[in-house]
This record gives structure tokens, C-alpha cells and sequence, in this order.
């Protein structure tokens, strides 16, 4: 049974979600979730079940502006927002019944996998971190989008973050969507995703007006400053948060371990991969945590 709290974070409630490893006090894994992402999506409650019925109590949370969260405008991206929310969910999880809180574990998967390691790297006293096909910045070609895709989203983008200068709600695009569509992510697969990403509060639109912050965003230049063990979990074939960028994090972290498999972004979604990767994910958490 999940417990809901709620904490403060930049004026807003967040809201998230506990769920106990029993009654003893041990170790918490808070999740991020990824862009435009929220908690109660499929993928991230299993992924919290599977941590809390290993023995490490998991604590989800909607960032601000998403799912059950408040803040305005809705669905929109803001970096230094989510990291923030993501300081106050750790601080938030230490201070909860029967949580140890020198043993909180940072877990995020694409942008909130590269959220988890400069998070990390702002607290020394995070115990470990997951990062699950993190972002590391975009990179130079981007699967089912052509140059025309690409100057027509580049537009949006700039015409949205004018809409939030002058006080405009968003003009929102869809957050996935077909190639050649005018949407952020137009992989292959991530149409099929769609069914497994899909839940009460998950929404498929977004202010393209977070993009430009994350043109500048490179969490890689945290991840030398990440003192604690770092696990990155990369697929070979993911074009959204390609594998040489991805992997580029735990190169660079000095505690930092990579993991391979065969498969695209979105896969990790889906149950045959995800349940392969958090047994791995948890063979870690019990050695280092």
C-alpha cells in the first residue's frame, strides 16, 4: 500500500509516493521520473514495487507543474525546478518513519537520470545513484526527424519561450509522437511506448519552452564531482539519450559502473527489459548501499 506525502518545493505542494519495505528502518530509493514524465506511469511503479518487495522502501514524486503536483504553468520543463524538487523529495524521504537517512538512493531514468547525477553531485550525502539511459545533452542527429522537422520544432520552441517572457499560457506540442510529427521525441519507438507510458495523470503535450534549457543542460559536467557509487544502465540502440553520451557519465563519475543490453530507449519500458534491468539494478544497490 503506497503512503502519499507531501512536501514543499519553489511554492508548490509535490506530491509522492511511499512505499514500505516492511517496518524495519533501511534504505530509500527516491525515482525521477523523465521529461514530461509522472509517477504513477506504469514503468516507475513497477520499478518502486520491485525495490520496496526487495527490502529498500521507494519513494515516487511528481515533479512541479506535472501529475498530481501543483504549480503553473502546467507541463512545463524548468531545470533548476526539477532539481530542486528532486533536493526536496531526498529531503523530504530522510525524514520519513523508518528511513535510515544516510542510506537515501537517488534513481532517475532519461532526464531524470541525468537529474540524479548532478543531484548527487550538489549532495555528498546521497548514498548512491541509478542513472537509467540518462541525458547528457541532445545529440547531433536525432532518429525520425528531418532538417524540415527539426527548423519547424527549433520554431516552436523559440516562439513558446517568447509566450512565457511575455506572461502567455503554452503552445503545447505533443511529447511523443511518429516520425516526421512535430513532436519531442519521434523515434521509432516511441509510438509503441506510448501504451506503456500512459496513466491517469500522464498527459502527452509539453511546453516546448523546456528544450532550450536543456540545449545548455550537460549533466557530464557533474559527474566528476559524484562521490558516491554510480550505476548507469544504458541500450545500445537508444537514439533519444544515445550510448556514447550516456556512458560518457560514468566514465567520468569516479565510482561510476556501466551496464549494457541490447536495446533501444523505450524498451526499457516494457516488462521483459525492465524486470532484466532492475535484478541488475538491485544486485548493485545491495553491494554498495
Amino acid at each position: 500500500m503506497a503512503e502519499r506525502v507531501v512536501f514543499q518545493s519553489g511554492g508548490s505542494d509535490c506530491v509522492g509516493y511511499l512505499r514500505r519495505a516492511g517496518g524495519r528502518t533501511g534504505p530509500c530509493v527516491v525515482l525521477c521520473t523523465g521529461f514530461g514524465g509522472t509517477q504513477d506511469t506504469p514503468s516507475v511503479v513497477a520499478t518502486a514495487e520491485a525495490f520496496a518487495a526487495a527490502g529498500f522502501h521507494a519513494m515516487t514524486f511528481d515533479y512541479r507543474n506535472f501529475g498530481e503536483s501543483g504549480g503553473q504553468p502546467r507541463q512545463v520543463v524548468g531545470i533548476e525546478g526539477q532539481l530542486a524538487d528532486i533536493a526536496a523529495a531526498v529531503s523530504c524521504a530522510r525524514g520519513l518513519d523508518h528511513v535510515d537517512r544516510n542510506r537515501v538512493v537517488l534513481w532517475g531514468t532519461s532526464l531524470g537520470g541525468g537529474h540524479v547525477v548532478t543531484s548527487a553531485a550538489r549532495d555528498p550525502a546521497v548514498a548512491a545513484v541509478i542513472a537509467q539511459i540518462p541525458f547528457n545533452g541532445f545529440p547531433k542527429k536525432v532518429e525520425g526527424r528531418s532538417t524540415l522537422s527539426t527548423l519547424k520544432l527549433l520554431g516552436v520552441m523559440a516562439g513558446d519561450w517568447l509566450r512565457g517572457r511575455l506572461g502567455l499560457p503554452p503552445h503545447y506540442i505533443r511529447a511523443v509522437g511518429g516520425p516526421g510529427e512535430l513532436a519531442v521525441m519521434t523515434g521509432a519507438g516511441a509510438q509503441r511506448a506510448i501504451a506503456g507510458m500512459t496513466s491517469p495523470t500522464w498527459r502527452n503535450e509539453v511546453a516546448p519552452r523546456g528544450l532550450i534549457e536543456m540545449m545548455r543542460y550537460r549533466p557530464g559536467d557533474f559527474a566528476t564531482r559524484v562521490a558516491c557509487p554510480l550505476l548507469v544502465c544504458i541500450g545500445t540502440e537508444d537514439a533519444e539519450t544515445t550510448p556514447e553520451m550516456a556512458a560518457a557519465l560514468a566514465a567520468a563519475a569516479p565510482r561510476g559502473e556501466l551496464l549494457e543490453y541490447p536495446v533501444a530507449h523505450f524498451d526499457f519500458y516494457t516488462r521483459d527489459v525492465r524486470d532484466r534491468v532492475v535484478t541488475d539494478q538491485l544486485a548493485f544497490l545491495r553491494r554498495v548501499v
